[in-house]
């Protein structure tokens, strides 16, 4: 299977983005990022970064303001970085979380050292490949499934504002590894029951049937390896028949139990991603010269929507107390576009209800 990569700059990356964070009072145990080394394409991906701490910070709210802060320096270092490092960090955890399980180990699953111990991170992700497979692991490989088949998956909403030279090598790339890798990944993991560790895993390791010969044309053009290469509407379609393909080897929905552990690792994978929602939030809004954020902005209604739905889950199923801060946190969580007029909006509420915000996020993280 071709999976022709550069990883060059990214671990890097991570290096300095851990002192820049140190710098800004941020001292992370171990800083990760999503996806294997051969899923970063360079100069096309971005790094996804998870931050996780020793301990919980005493101001949630503070400690944001100190991420964008870093976040904004990592990206004024270069103009590459705008792409490089599209956004802060999609999550935020503590090490005793992951050391009881406690976060969704389809996530833990992907993650790759960018900073800290490697044989920590080793033994968090061999205890989420034990994990039974259950409903959390169905609902997180449909998702990514959902948000991309039936037509849902749009070209033009991979945005090519920060992306500088090479805007068809970008496209092309994107339909191979945001559109059909990422379709690819998830199937594997639905059909297998397994918790692939990346889309170059995923690609070389499952491919019933006609599979291989669909993606292994795909991969190469993406790699720049087939010249001359075809028009990008002509790749799209191919992509399309491809996914359609992938989909007939996607076994149908199971149903099934929900648990306490489930539970227990929805809330805190949840808490995890809106802890750094504050960061993002004010660097988009305050972003470095030339650096484009709308369309990040534009991305956030689909993540509160994911916490939205996971809230509203969890206030019929956890204890009282528990329901009331679940219940009292989705209120924070208005659902509609949001935009440059919203955002500011939504800012300014949590700012009202910081003590609500602050309890959620701490609460389970000890």
């Amino acid at each position: 299977m071709t999976t022709a990569h550069s990883t060059t700059p990214y671990a890097q990356l991570g290096v300095v983005y851990n002192d820049l964070m140190a710098e800004e009072g941020i001292a992370a145990s171990m800083l990760t990022h999503k996806w294997q080394a051969s899923d970063l394409i360079a100069p096309h991906s971005d790094l996804d970064l998870r931050v996780i701490l020793d301990q919980a910070p005493e101001s949630w709210w503070e400690w944001n303001e100190y991420l964008a802060a870093a976040h904004h320096r990592a990206v004024r270092l270069a103009p590459s970085h705008s792409r490089l490092l599209e956004h802060p960090p999609g999550f935020a955890f503590t090490a005793d979380e992951l050391a009881r399980s406690r976060v969704a180990p389809a996530e833990v699953s992907t993650w790759s050292l960018s900073t800290g111990n490697a044989i920590t991170l080793q033994r968090w992700k061999s205890r989420a490949q034990m994990i039974a497979w259950n409903r959390a692991d169905e609902r997180f490989y449909r998702g990514i499934l959902d948000a991309r088949i039936g037509a849902r998956y749009q070209l033009a909403q991979d945005s090519t504002d920060n992306v500088h030279h090479g805007l068809d090598d970008y496209r092309r790339h994107c339909i191979a590894w945001h559109y059909v890798a990422p379709c690819w990944f998830a199937s594997a993991a639905l059909a297998t029951r397994t918790r692939c560790p990346g889309k170059s895993a995923a690609l070389n390791q499952w491919h019933p049937g006609e599979l291989e010969a669909h993606v292994e044309g795909l991969l190469r053009t993406a790699a720049g390896i087939d010249v001359p290469r075809p028009p990008v509407p002509q790749m799209l379609r191919a992509a399309q028949i491809t996914v359609g393909t992938v989909l007939c080897h996607t076994p149908p929905p199971r149903e099934l139990p929900e648990t306490s552990d489930t539970d227990a690792a929805t809330w805190t994978t949840t808490a995890g991603m809106l802890r750094v929602r504050l960061a993002r939030w004010l660097y988009y809004l305050n972003p470095p010269p030339e650096t484009a954020t709308g369309y990040l902005i534009a991305r956030e209604e689909k993540e509160l929507h994911s916490a939205r739905n996971s809230l509203t889950r969890l206030s019929d199923r956890v204890s009282s107390g528990e329901a009331i801060l679940a219940k009292a946190m989705l209120s924070l969580l208005p659902p509609g576009p949001t935009t440059t007029s919203t955002l500011p909006d939504l800012l300014s509420l949590w700012r009202r209800h910081r003590s609500v915000v602050e309890d959620f996020l701490s609460a389970h993280s000890s």
